[in-house]
């Protein structure tokens, strides 16, 4: 697939929705996927090692999923917390458009999507899960990074999930020397060749 695909704002082929059936947070769930976007048939495997791994998310306060796709780690993070207020942030139009579609039929009215700039730059957010997407460049995903981490809250973590040999421990080094004092990073797990990456900001 080309990197236009999922990377880009407005994706170069056409839209073509149509029905996905999938099991978030312990149920089956139908919801609308398209072309032109992140694995868009099933639950990637990154995201399923996330999922799977992860602890449970704060029962309230903000939460972000950054590089949502159609929705599956923000529609998770919204059915399992549902007093939190969750957002999900992709610079690709189609993925916004398809989360909120995916938030109604659900039922999570406390889901905001939207591209990096609709979303409120003041708020602070005390979880963020993330299947960051490493493919669109170090250059990009650093600075990807450095925008959405810097907003965690004191006490918060972030939870990333990135393939080994897609630079997982690098991108942990990375982390631990830009981000120096006030942050820590640690290796949380290990399972099915991808690192869950632990980015814990201190009180």
């Amino acid at each position: 697939m080309a990197s236009d695909h999922y990377f880009s704002s407005q994706p170069s082929v056409a839209a073509d929705f149509r029905p996905l059936e999938v099991a978030l947070a312990g149920a089956p769930r139908r919801l609308t996927t398209s072309s032109g976007i992140f694995s868009p048939d099933r639950i990637d495997k990154g995201t399923a090692v996330l999922l799977a791994d992860v602890p449970p998310p704060p029962a309230s306060g903000n939460l972000l999923d950054i590089g949502c796709g159609w929705g599956p780690v923000a529609l998770t993070l919204a059915l399992l917390s549902p007093e939190a207020d969750v957002y999900a942030v992709d610079v690709n139009e189609r993925c916004v458009e398809l989360t909120r579609r995916n938030a109604a039929a659900l039922g999570l009215g406390r889901l905001t999507a939207g591209t990096p700039g609709q979303i409120d730059p003041s708020v602070r957010f005390d979880c963020i899960w993330s299947n960051p997407p490493i493919r669109v460049g170090k250059e990009e995903l650093h600075a990807l990074l450095r925008l959405w981490l810097n907003r965690l809250a004191p006490g918060g973590d972030a939870w990333l999930v990135v393939q080994k040999n897609l630079g997982a421990d690098s991108l942990q080094r990375w982390i631990a020397g830009e981000f120096g004092e006030g942050f820590s990073v640690s290796r949380a797990s290990t399972s099915g060749g991808f690192r869950l990456l632990r980015v814990h900001r201190g009180a």
